[in-house]
Protein backbone atom coordinates (compact mmCIF):
# COMPACT_ATOMS: atom_id res chain seq x y z
CA UNK A 1 0.00 0.00 0.00
CA UNK A 2 0.64 3.93 -0.63
CA UNK A 3 2.75 5.04 2.57
CA UNK A 4 1.93 8.56 1.45
CA UNK A 5 -1.25 10.68 1.49
CA UNK A 6 -2.46 13.37 -1.10
CA UNK A 7 -4.63 15.85 -0.99
CA UNK A 8 -7.53 15.81 -3.26
CA UNK A 9 -9.75 19.23 -3.47
CA UNK A 10 -13.02 19.28 -4.85
CA UNK A 11 -15.81 21.83 -4.82
CA UNK A 12 -19.10 21.13 -3.79
CA UNK A 13 -22.57 22.18 -3.64
CA UNK A 14 -23.18 23.29 0.31
CA UNK A 15 -26.35 21.68 0.15
CA UNK A 16 -24.81 18.11 -1.17
CA UNK A 17 -22.46 18.55 1.08
CA UNK A 18 -24.51 18.58 3.85
CA UNK A 19 -26.73 15.67 2.91
CA UNK A 20 -23.82 13.32 2.26
CA UNK A 21 -22.08 14.84 5.41
CA UNK A 22 -25.38 13.58 7.15
CA UNK A 23 -25.93 9.90 5.49
CA UNK A 24 -22.19 9.45 6.17
CA UNK A 25 -22.46 10.13 9.95
CA UNK A 26 -25.52 7.77 10.27
CA UNK A 27 -23.70 5.19 8.67
CA UNK A 28 -20.75 5.85 11.30
CA UNK A 29 -18.42 6.86 8.60
CA UNK A 30 -16.63 9.91 7.38
CA UNK A 31 -16.93 11.56 4.28
CA UNK A 32 -13.41 10.48 3.63
CA UNK A 33 -13.76 6.77 4.15
CA UNK A 34 -16.51 7.13 1.60
CA UNK A 35 -14.68 9.31 -1.18
CA UNK A 36 -11.91 6.81 -0.63
CA UNK A 37 -14.29 3.79 -1.78
CA UNK A 38 -15.77 5.03 -4.22
CA UNK A 39 -12.55 6.36 -6.03
CA UNK A 40 -11.45 2.44 -5.64
CA UNK A 41 -14.70 1.05 -6.97
CA UNK A 42 -14.28 3.63 -9.72
CA UNK A 43 -10.80 2.56 -10.62
CA UNK A 44 -11.42 -0.95 -10.44
CA UNK A 45 -14.89 -0.20 -12.62
CA UNK A 46 -13.28 1.81 -15.20
CA UNK A 47 -9.45 0.28 -15.27
CA UNK A 48 -10.17 -1.83 -17.85
CA UNK A 49 -7.14 -3.48 -19.22
CA UNK A 50 -4.46 -1.08 -16.82
CA UNK A 51 -2.34 -3.13 -14.02
CA UNK A 52 -3.87 -2.47 -10.68
CA UNK A 53 -1.74 -3.24 -7.52
CA UNK A 54 -2.86 -6.32 -5.28
CA UNK A 55 -3.46 -4.53 -2.65
CA UNK A 56 -6.34 -2.12 -4.69
CA UNK A 57 -7.93 -5.12 -5.17
CA UNK A 58 -7.73 -7.13 -1.86
CA UNK A 59 -8.46 -3.74 0.13
CA UNK A 60 -11.92 -3.77 -2.24
CA UNK A 61 -12.76 -7.12 -1.95
CA UNK A 62 -12.55 -6.87 2.01
CA UNK A 63 -14.63 -3.75 1.99
CA UNK A 64 -17.15 -5.49 0.31
CA UNK A 65 -17.21 -8.06 3.46
CA UNK A 66 -18.05 -5.43 5.58
CA UNK A 67 -21.36 -4.38 6.67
Amino acid sequence: MENRTARLTLLIDPRKKRIFEDICARQDLTPSQVVRRLIRQYILEHADAQELPDWLRARTAAERDTP
